[in-house]
């Protein structure tokens, strides 16, 4: 009997921690949205080195997940809607583990 109950503790260590990056990577999403909207519109200044790392940061994390989005997308005309994509898919994801595969692997 604690051997199951062991497991299932096991078990919500590794859903919490997945839940947890997954969360984080959201922030990750926002914030780089945000930084590209104020890049694109000139609110922060572009020739300051730690903008420019922020920005490389932001762009070295969420571009690979988001390439293979805009491959599939049509082009919307200059409007990028990949992130909101994503952000459906990780929503998706989350709902899914919680709801579907914590109760089977979880008891």
């Amino acid at each position: 009997m604690s051997v199951n109950r062991e497991m299932e503790t096991d078990m919500l260590a590794l859903f919490q921690t997945i839940d947890l990056a997954l969360n984080l990577y959201t922030w990750v999403l926002i914030a780089s949205a945000i930084f590209s909207w104020l890049y694109a519109f000139n609110v922060i200044n572009s020739s300051n080195q730690f903008v420019n790392s922020v920005g490389s940061f932001l762009y070295a994390v969420t571009e690979p997940a988001l390439r293979p989005i805009r491959r599939v997308l049509p082009d919307l005309g200059g409007i990028d809607i990949s992130p909101i994509i994503l952000l459906l898919i990780i929503f998706f994801f989350r709902s899914l583990m919680w709801n579907t595969l914590y109760p089977i692997f979880g008891r």
